[in-house]
């Protein structure tokens, strides 16, 4: 086949190889005893959403909606959309469940999120998320509970330096008011705005604090800060989060341009970063959205969650030297004739029905003894079972330690389970 021809992933949309699964495995199993612990449920809902749904939910003048969504229009005419995150999913099946209704959900969801982005590293155009949100709960208890789960989240993952920013947002009405004083002051540097923030000036001037650009980072910095326009309920919600994480010990830090990139967030917002990994700082985002479930047809629910990409945080784990239990075989069961391949995988199958836990591979396709047993070695199994053409005859097998120079050890096919499990246990 031509290099031209050769068939490739699609560029941003990677493989993840059984070499790297052990990571991915191993952050989703630990969340995911986390979330049990905290009371959340899971929840799985389509990858693919109506458009019309995004636009509504995360804002028509945002960089997601208007650069980096793969939307397509389906044979009946409908334009759908591959989800770019995933709250406004999970909100539109709170209220097509009617799940909302005098209740109270916590919830969570992982799978993969799509944006066309450019690709580098830490930022894909298919990218993972696990995503936590909660229904039905008004007060800053619960944004401290979430922000709490996050840090215990990365203690059990052994992720160290993560630094908290967190900010408010205000309510609707007061960050009204602030974008009427944004507004004016980028309406006095109008000359130094890029195309996209004069667009966003009339609509949504919050947005431009959201700006990638550095031509305009002196301006950014130099804007109103949302926080001096707090109303007093937000004021005083903010200040009993942080009481809340300072009761804990959470370290965090003030972050007045912190404002996220949907626009469907309200008082609350965070954000997990790190040095350690590039331009791509941020490994976990959330914050409150009280308005979004009334805002898509719901009744008004105050809600909050937060979303991590995997990737990155696999990524920073390997940065950071994290080691993690590996999954390897513990048992290869060698074949060697055809009478011992003709018993063995009978006799492998009463071996995995004794001993439920215990991961067997056996091999198949033949091969010399040699051969099988640096396949045994290369699968990381700890011991060998060892089958030839006299073992088959006389109901025996050979048992090999892989990892030490001991001396294989031969019992009856009646002992073998209970022979496997006293040595794995030792």
């Amino acid at each position: 086949m031509s290099s031209e021809n050769k068939l490739q992933a699609i560029r941003g949309m990677n493989d993840i190889l059984p070499a790297d699964i052990a990571y991915w495995q191993y952050l989703e199993s630990t969340a995911r005893a986390l979330f049990a612990e905290y009371g959340f449920q899971e929840i799985r809902v389509p990858i693919v959403e109506h458009t019309s749904l995004f636009k509504r939910s995360i804002g028509e003048l945002t960089d997601i909606v208007e650069k980096e969504m793969y939307t397509f229009e389906d044979r009946s005419g409908d334009s759908l959309t591959l989800r770019p995150e995933a709250t406004a999913g999970l909100v539109r099946a709170m209220i097509s469940n009617g799940l909302l209704h005098n209740q109270r959900q916590k919830v969570w969801t992982a799978g993969p999120m799509f944006r066309h982005e450019r690709p580098q590293k830490g930022r894909y155009r298919q990218f993972h998320q696990m995503d936590v949100e909660a229904f039905g709960y008004a007060g800053p208890d619960l944004d401290a509970e979430l922000i709490l789960m996050t840090a215990r989240l990365w203690q059990r993952l052994g992720i160290q330096r993560l630094v908290l920013n967190i900010n408010s947002l205000g309510t609707t009405q007061s960050r009204q008011a602030y974008r009427d004083i944004l507004r004016d002051y980028f309406k006095a540097h109008q000359d130094q705005l890029d195309e996209d923030s004069l667009r966003r000036l009339e609509i949504n001037p919050l947005r431009i604090l959201d700006t990638k650009n550095p031509a305009m980072a002196t301006l950014v910095a130099n804007a109103p800060l949302l926080t001096d326009y707090l109303d007093e309920e937000s004021a005083l919600h903010f200040k009993t989060l942080c009481h809340h994480l300072d009761l804990v010990g959470i370290s965090y830090v003030i972050n007045p341009r912190l404002v996220r990139g949907l626009d469907y967030y309200s008082r609350t917002v965070f954000e997990w970063v790190t040095t350690e990994l590039g331009s791509q700082d941020a490994v976990c985002s959330g914050g409150r959205y009280d308005g979004l479930v009334a805002q898509l047809g719901g009744e008004h629910t105050p809600a909050m969650g937060w979303a991590l990409g995997e990737e990155r945080i696999i990524n920073l784990m390997q940065v950071q030297g994290v080691q993690i239990p590996l999954t390897t075989v513990d048992v290869y069961v060698v074949l060697v004739g055809q009478q011992a391949e003709s018993v063995g995988l009978a006799l492998v199958e009463r071996l995995r029905t004794q001993l439920p836990s215990c991961r067997i591979d056996t091999n198949c396709g033949g091969g010399s003894f040699k051969s099988q047993l640096k396949r045994a070695d290369r699968s990381g199994a700890r011991y060998a079972v060892i089958l030839g053409e006299v073992e088959a005859q006389q109901q025996r097998a050979a048992i090999k330690d892989l990892r030490s120079d001991s001396a294989q050890e031969e019992v009856t096919w009646d002992l073998l389970g209970n022979m496997l499990q006293q040595r794995l246990v030792r």
